[in-house]
């Protein structure tokens, strides 16, 4: 699987319809997403996902009058419960090959998706068959705890079959393996983040009698991802139980950004350092020490007495710009300041999320990448 900062052909939305995932602030979130569009859209492809043809009229007619809609955005008509294509959608990956990123049982080490691309640049062309995508579709049961899932169940599926990418539907034992794509981040050369919280507890729980050691074989057999590096908690407010995108991200193949919380009176004061801890204990694939950059926590945010995942964490890498939520905090611009510094080659935008966080996401939630395919 590579990682979010490699090219990309597409970016996968799906638009805003349920109304009962932003009780009582929903006529602002049609306007994130069109001004999340409008950045993404000037630099790649937008596959937007509408559920009917009144969606994709209302949608066209927001984009229009917000000066967003362009050549650039495809829509698709299909049925969905919500809107969290990073965990309903599919994860692309690159073609299986002996020389790939995907490690199997005999198969060399994961190298990186740069060197696929080039080795496949300079390879003759002895095949007419050009590289194809694989599309891992974990299951969906939206985060097993929600009733409405089963259209969302179907996305990934349906993403593969317009990207012409080949479905593979891992499997542990009989069963097909539940799975989000929050709840991981990978550095795209063979590492992969995840935590504890998410994955192994009992709370919320995808997948029973699966183990530490039975999720890092299905990490190294489907994304390449021989090297887990598994920290404890997500942060308070978090509906899913602990992804991964609300604290701790990749930025290079060596180094991670990890949520910090300056109060000690704060609930995620010492989840937040122990996370930390852990990360410094940490090796890339290649056994090096991992390097780890501090990210800000914005003040708590309370709606109706519920504290909201509010973090900086939650950004999404686009080609040529990173979208960035703020909230209207003091640390909105020191999380954008240190981002800038990370990605020097990137524009890095803030995208107000203080609505949109009531629907317990923001725009790392709502996104899933399409990897530009190897030459």
């Amino acid at each position: 699987m590579p990682a979010e900062w490699e090219p990309h052909a597409a970016t996968w939305l799906a638009w805003p319809h349920y109304k009962l995932d932003w009780p009582g602030k929903f006529e602002p979130i049609p306007w994130v997403y069109a001004e999340i569009i409008r950045y993404l859209s000037r630099n790649e492809r937008v596959e937007l996902i509408v559920k009917d043809a009144a969606a994709e009229k209302l949608a066209r007619k927001t984009l229009q009058r917000a000066h967003t809609l362009n050549d650039n955005i495809r829509f698709h008509r299909w049925l969905t419960d919500r809107v969290w294509t990073r965990d309903s959608g599919c994860a692309f990956v690159w073609p299986c090959g002996a020389d790939t990123p995907v490690r199997q049982t005999g198969a060399k080490a994961p190298v990186s998706s740069k060197a696929v691309s080039a080795r496949l640049e300079a390879a003759p062309t002895q095949s007419s068959t050009p590289p194809q995508y694989a599309a891992v579709k974990w299951r969906f049961n939206a985060w097993a705890k929600y009733p409405n899932w089963k259209h969302d169940e179907k996305i990934g599926s349906l993403m593969a079959r317009v990207a012409g990418a080949n479905q593979i539907q891992p499997v542990a034992g009989k069963k097909r393996v539940v799975l989000e794509g929050g709840s991981i981040d990978v550095n795209g050369r063979g590492s992969l983040i995840t935590t504890e919280e998410c994955l192994l507890s009992r709370v919320q729980q995808r997948n029973p009698g699966m183990k530490r050691q039975d999720y890092e074989k299905i990490f190294a057999e489907y994304l390449g991802a021989s090297n887990v590096i598994w920290i404890g908690s997500g942060i308070v407010g978090d509906d899913t139980h602990g992804h991964v995108d609300d604290i701790t991200r990749f930025v290079s193949p060596d180094t991670v950004l990890t949520c910090l919380d300056a109060d000690p009176q704060s609930e995620n004061y010492e989840a937040l350092r122990e996370n930390l801890r852990r990360l410094r204990d940490a090796t890339t694939e290649d056994g090096k020490p991992l390097a780890t950059i501090d990210l800000p926590m914005p003040a708590p945010i309370y709606f109706e007495g519920r504290r909201l995942p509010a973090s900086y964490a939650n950004f999404y890498i686009a080609n040529r710009v990173v979208l960035v939520p703020v909230f209207n905090d003091p640390n909105d611009r020191v999380a954008l300041d240190i981002l800038a510094d990370i990605f020097p080659d990137r524009d890095v935008v803030g995208i107000y999320c203080g609505d949109l966080i009531w629907g317990f996401g923001a725009i790392h939630c709502m996104t899933q990448q399409q990897p530009a395919l190897p030459k």
